[in-house]
């Protein structure tokens, strides 16, 4: 969608190390923002989100070693919605791919619309492209699940490949919206991944009950978000816990023992509220620290032999 970051560029990167002529699409769909979400502002950076790819072409190029970025298709809504305006409401009016129950959990939960908007939007874009392979970041696992079973489901000749999350180097997954975290925010939403981290680690260990696994995570956020509540307004950065995950890797159904054999998908989202004091010394994020921001991230637990 645009707004684009390292993430994005090492999915073009493995998209060129596998295929002669890559294509990048960037479009911000509407039907997969609620009706009180951010699409209006959303981070929309069209002329540095170009100088970026044609940088990385110009890399691509002079290493000779693999394919390059054939063309950008950014439609327009109304090419990509021809006869009816593009709607958010439910039951809403117009043609939708819907995926159910796997659409339903997890983000699916809080955004209820969202993954109707993803699979429709990619179902587009899928016959009009006609591409031999897809690539998605792992950070949106839900959202790779779904688009591997809207493929498999509708029978789309296309190879889905998914690629691993890119993290600043604290363990904060990327993300376009990171751009709305100050300094303040910025420095707590990184409890999310280590929550996850710490959940992973009782895995490793030896825990596969879900109990162990998740109890680590749990204490974690608590124990930040009490933090939170102990220090001065203007220090601190209250956060909300959607969920924690221990589910099944397939269809991400909650799991309360991981099998050896299968693994799970750990995953977690909180929201960042907006700061209620600001500082004049400190640095805010775009639009200075006032909309709540929402945070997503995922380990996958490999099987055990």
């Amino acid at each position: 969608m645009g707004a684009l970051h390292a993430g994005h560029l090492a999915l073009v990167r493995r998209a060129a190390l596998e295929n002669s002529h890559v294509f990048v699409s960037i479009y911000v769909n509407p039907t997969q923002f609620g009706q009180n979400e951010d699409l209006a502002s959303y981070p929309k950076t069209w002329d540095s989100d170009l100088a970026l790819l044609r940088d990385l072409d110009a890399s691509l190029k002079g290493s000779g070693s693999g394919g390059t970025v054939e063309a950008i298709f950014a439609p327009s809504t109304k090419e990509m919605y021809p006869t009816l305006p593009p709607d958010s409401s439910l039951p809403g009016k117009g043609t939708f791919v819907t995926i159910t129950p796997l659409a339903e959990l997890l983000e699916g939960r809080s955004r209820p619309v969202f993954f109707r908007g993803v699979a429709t939007v990619c179902t587009k874009l899928f016959n009009i492209v006609q591409p031999e392979r897809v690539y998605f970041g792992q950070k949106d696992v839900q959202q790779s699940v779904v688009i591997k079973r809207l493929v498999q489901d509708l029978h789309m000749p296309i190879d889905v490949r998914i690629i691993s999350t890119e993290r600043e180097p604290d363990g904060l997954a990327m993300s376009s919206r990171n751009v709305y975290l100050g300094e303040r925010r910025r420095r707590v939403g990184v409890v999310l991944s280590r929550a996850l981290r710490a959940a992973e680690m009782a895995y490793k260990s030896g825990f596969q009950d879900r109990d162990g696994i998740l109890a680590p995570a749990h204490a974690l956020l608590d124990e930040e978000a009490a933090l939170q509540s102990r220090i001065a307004e203007d220090e601190r950065a209250h956060f909300e816990v959607d969920y924690i995950s221990l589910a099944d890797p397939d269809n991400l159904e909650e799991i309360q023992l991981v099998k050896s054999s299968q693994g799970a998908v750990l995953s977690g989202a909180i929201k960042m509220l907006p700061l209620t004091t600001a500082r004049a010394d400190e640095r805010l994020g775009q639009g200075e620290d006032k909309l709540p921001v929402r945070l997503i991230d995922n380990i996958i637990l490999t099987p055990k032999p």
